[in-house]
C-alpha cells in the first residue's frame, strides 16, 4: 500500500504551519505502507493540482490531507467535505472566494472513505487527544478534501481519502490568549501516524458513538 499524505505550508500570517512539519516528522514506512509526503499551497485552485500531480506521479492507495485548525484542543478527523467555498480570510495569493460551488456538478458533500471512527480510537490509543469531525469549514482546508473525494468519485475508483485537522504546534501560542491550545509537534505526528496504521489495518469502520448534539 502507498499513502500520500500531504500538508499545507504557513498562511494567515504563521511563520510555520504545524501540518507539513508533523508531515515530514512521518518515517517512510508505517505498518508497511509507503509514506508520501507533499507540501502543498494553502491557495483555492492551487493546491487541488498540486495534488492530482502528486497522485499522477506516485499513484497512491490513499489520499490523507493534513490542515491546521488553530482554536481546536483535539486532532479532529473530518468526516464531511461540502461543495462550498467561503473564505473567512484569503488565502497565500490573495483569492477569497465568498459562497463559491468547487465543482460545478459535484455532490453536494462527500464522506471521508478512510474509517475515521477507527482512526480516532488509534489515535487516542497512544494517548491523544481525538474526535470525529462533522465540519471541515469552508477554508482551503475543505477544498481540498472536496477536490480529492470528488476526484476519486469521478476519476480514480478504489482509492480513498480522509482529511485530519491539528491543533497550533507549541511554538504558536507565543503572543497569542494563554488560553489558546496547543499540542506538541512530536504529539500530532504521532497522531497522524497512528491515523495511518487504522487506515491500513482496517477496511469497514467501526461503530462507536462519536456523533455530536451541537
Amino acid at each position: 500500500m502507498r499513502v500520500l499524505v500531504t500538508g499545507f505550508d504557513p498562511f494567515g500570517g504563521e511563520p510555520v504551519n504545524p501540518a507539513f512539519e508533523a508531515v515530514k516528522l512521518l518515517p517512510d514506512t508505517i505498518a508497511g505502507a509507503d509514506i508520501v509526503k507533499v507540501e502543498i499551497p494553502t491557495v483555492f485552485g492551487k493546491c487541488d493540482a498540486v495534488v492530482e500531480a502528486a497522485i499522477a506521479a506516485h499513484k497512491p492507495d490513499v489520499v490523507l490531507s493534513i490542515g491546521q485548525a488553530g482554536g481546536r484542543f483535539d486532532i479532529s478527523v473530518e468526516r464531511v467535505a461540502v461543495n462550498i467555498a467561503d473564505g473567512r480570510i484569503a488565502d497565500n495569493e490573495g483569492n477569497q472566494p465568498i459562497d463559491q460551488t468547487i465543482r460545478e456538478g459535484g455532490e453536494n458533500a462527500y464522506f471521508a472513505t478512510v474509517p475515521v471512527k477507527a482512526m480516532v480510537e488509534k489515535i487516542r490509543g497512544k494517548g491523544i487527544p481525538s474526535s470525529v469531525s462533522y465540519t471541515a469549514g469552508s477554508y482551503v482546508c475543505n477544498y481540498i478534501m472536496y477536490c480529492v473525494l470528488h476526484s476519486i468519485a469521478t476519476r480514480h475508483p478504489g482509492m480513498r481519502s480522509g482529511f485530519i485537522h491539528v491543533p497550533f504546534m507549541t511554538s504558536q501560542a507565543i503572543g497569542k490568549p494563554v488560553n489558546t491550545p496547543t499540542m506538541s509537534l512530536d504529539s500530532i505526528a504521532t497522531a497522524i501516524g497512528a491515523a495511518i496504521e487504522a487506515i491500513v489495518e482496517t477496511d469497514a469502520d467501526i461503530r462507536t458513538a462519536e456523533g455530536r448534539d451541537c
